[in-house]
């Protein structure tokens, strides 16, 4: 074996700071994967749920979706589905027959072989914010994004257990021409953290440069990077009824290497979909479904994954809304359709909010158990989200990391066991007379893990809150977030290879990049 070789096969390392749980900072709970034990909430009879795979095929056979990808249409024709200009049109037969060809699971392992996550049935995972084009925090109010921005944002990402997956760039960071944009944030990306990378599906350059640097970051040879999911990539429809070329070439691009696909209609009721939810379910699998064939047809059993992002807006000023009710019912919706077609599920942590307030909370908090009644398997944005994806906040994504360890808490198997133990009845015969169980023995075996204990939340009454200083929630985030940032330790990376990436970006821009129109 040549010593490059060598020297590449050695890039795993621990996990950043998974172990440390969180150092002086504060106690984290440890890096694992939730399992969603709860029966999912299913608002659709049998019937309804017939209803909607019928009128998402109707809308594939008799309206069609358009594909601005000359590519595609080619491969369409090719499968012998009606092609009129842009327009495709194809049989439920075909897209069924194309749709079961998808696993129902599998696996994507990131440089850090320790942090390999299985997508599918009933795992939870967690991702960042991903590609807001605003930063806030309390000491700069709303920004543009910037590459420290970004930076301090993946460190969160790292930095926290309850993250999974490092999604798109948490803020954009505008201050980077375009056209080197994802070098230098890729480049960020995987010194900064361990856990698995995404692509955006902008052109074929970015793409590309992407997954060969996850390669490089990996130390993986061509054929060991094919060999299993190592990233992957998301993509919008536009809704109603189109697929972009840049987004159809990525993903094919990517298939053709063996990489994930995440197909996420972004369909808004009353606006770019029906008022109606039902139709605007309806519309959001006529357009993932379509997508999907056209990938199983290229790449039989390729690693793909139904998207939904269906909400509503204000109908009085047609701003997006987020965490409604609405929401809520089609993303379960969306999971019960996910289960009909055995494909695993993406939905998101998402709220309306402007900032790391109530309504961000609740909104939010919303949109997270409402993945979790839908048996969702990736969360998308479940950090650090706000303004409708416009801003993102390290407040915010603290004050969420709290939702996500609480949610990590809840499906403990300890919370619900039931031994002897756990029934603890020679306790309760122990406290009579006594009125409490505070002093007993069996309390003082397990009172340091007894419960969930926030590290952002205050528990104090009023009085001791108001001594303490009287800080609201938000001023604690911000001030972990401070500490977090000043601590941070990035996950280790074999010398080699990090030289090997900073001359694979070097190389890169002096080729130009991706191409611009500007």
């Amino acid at each position: 074996m040549s010593d490059t070789a060598t020297r590449r096969r050695r890039s795993g390392g621990r996990a950043g700071n998974a172990d440390r749980r969180g150092g002086a900072v504060l106690e984290q709970r440890p890096w694992q994967i939730p399992v969603n034990t709860d029966a999912p909430t299913e608002p659709l009879s049998p019937e309804g749920v017939a209803a909607i795979h019928d009128a998402a095929m109707r809308i594939l056979e008799n309206i069609g979706i358009e594909f601005l990808n000359e590519e595609a249409l080619a491969i369409f024709k090719d499968a012998g589905c009606t092609v009129d200009g842009a327009n495709v049109r194809m049989s439920r037969d075909w897209v069924m027959e194309m749709v079961g060809r998808a696993p129902s699971s599998f696996t994507l392992t990131p440089r850090n072989p320790d942090r390999v996550l299985p997508i599918g049935g009933q795992h939870l995972l967690f991702g960042n914010v991903s590609s807001p084009p605003n930063y806030w925090d309390l000491t700069t109010g709303k920004v543009p994004g910037t590459r420290e921005h970004c930076q301090n944002l993946l460190k969160l990402t790292q930095y926290f257990n309850c993250i999974h997956f490092a999604g798109g760039y948490p803020v954009e960071p505008v201050d980077i021409h375009p056209s080197v944009r994802h070098l230098d944030v890729l480049f960020d990306k995987l010194t900064l953290s361990d856990k698995v990378m995404h692509a955006y599906s902008l052109g074929k350059e970015r793409v590309e440069d992407v997954m060969e640097m996850v390669r490089i970051a990996g130390g993986l040879t061509e054929e060991e990077f094919q060999a299993t999911p190592r990233m992957y990539t998301n993509i919008n429809s536009t809704s109603p009824l189109k697929h972009d070329h840049p987004m159809i070439d990525g993903c094919l691009r990517m298939i053709r290497r063996k990489q994930a696909v995440v197909v996420t209609p972004f369909t808004l009721a009353g606006a770019m979909a029906p008022v109606t939810m039902a139709g605007a379910v309806a519309l959001s699998i006529a357009e993932a479904l379509c997508a999907i064939a056209l990938f199983q047809y290229v790449a039989p059993g390729c690693p793909s994954v139904i998207g939904t992002f269906t909400s509503n807006v204000d109908m009085k000023s047609g701003a997006p809304a987020f965490g409604t009710p609405e929401y809520m019912r089609a993303t379960q919706m969306t999971g019960q359709m996910a289960r009909f077609y055995r494909l695993p599920l993406r939905s998101s942590g998402v709220c309306a909010a402007n900032v790391p307030d109530g309504q961000a909370m609740w909104e939010t908090s919303n949109s997270l158990w409402a993945a979790v009644q839908s048996r969702t398997n990736m969360v998308y944005h479940a950090a650090g989200w706000l303004e409708g994806g416009l801003i993102a906040s390290p407040e915010k994504f603290i004050m969420d990391c709290e939702v996500l360890n609480m949610i990590g808490r809840y499906f403990d198997d300890a919370v619900t066991a039931t031994t002897e133990a756990d029934l603890a009845v020679d306790a309760i015969a122990e406290v009579v007379g006594t009125g409490h169980f505070f002093g007993l023995q069996h309390t003082q075996d397990r009172y340091t893990e007894a419960f969930y204990q926030p590290f952002v939340s205050d528990w104090r009454n009023y009085e001791g809150w108001d001594l303490a200083g009287g800080v609201w929630t938000a001023e604690r985030a911000h001030g972990l977030y401070k500490e977090i940032i000043a601590s941070f330790e990035p996950p280790p990376m074999n010398s080699g290879i990090r030289d090997d990436l900073a001359e694979f970006v070097a190389r890169r821009k002096s080729e130009g990049g991706a191409p611009t129109d500007f």
